[in-house]
């Protein structure tokens, strides 16, 4: 009986010290405004109690720090003021020119064509009443026809403003 006692004491025992050694060397964890966690390595009891930050106690808790965002490497030269963009980076204005020019004799070709089929469109609308076609008996499919092409003029028109509002931002 002895022996047993004493084999159940040395168990005891034998357990017991990692446990202790463990929360001897375990460190304080404290929880300041913010949602920031430090250890007592950090911040001395002194220190947390000024932050306003509270123990933790219980289970242990792994702080991981985070990584800062870099800046952006460089700003888009689109984005950059005019001031920041260098001499080299600046278009000859006789090619800036010939853009302007070519940009505006693409325009002008559309907006011709766009003009052309929104006549063509308002010759076939009919002001409202274009002729009937033969797979139109029933009604409903005229009438629906005749909404179709109602939305595809106010679109021509629309796409039409659209082009002459690009062509008025374009340098003489």
């Amino acid at each position: 009986m002895r022996f047993s006692a004493i084999v159940l004491c040395s168990l005891v025992a034998a357990t017991a010290t990692p446990a202790q050694a463990q929360a001897q060397s375990a460190s304080v964890v404290y929880r300041c405004p913010g949602n920031v966690y430090t250890s007592d390595r950090e911040l001395s009891a002194a220190q947390a109690e000024q932050r306003g930050c509270r123990v933790i106690e219980g289970a242990p808790i792994t702080i991981v720090q985070g990584t800062k965002p870099r800046p952006p490497a460089s700003v888009p030269a689109a984005a950059a003021p005019p001031a920041a963009r260098s001499s080299e980076a600046r278009i000859d204005p006789s090619t800036q020119r010939a853009r302007d020019t070519d940009a505006r004799r693409i325009l002008n070709d559309e907006l011709r064509r766009e003009e052309e089929r929104l006549a063509e469109l308002k010759r076939e609308f009919n002001n409202g009443e274009p002729e009937r076609r033969g797979d139109e008996r029933n009604y409903q499919r005229y009438l629906d026809r005749v909404a179709e092409m109602k939305a595809g003029i106010a679109r021509k028109e629309a796409d039409i403003a659209a082009l002459k509002r690009e062509l008025a931002k374009l340098p003489s």
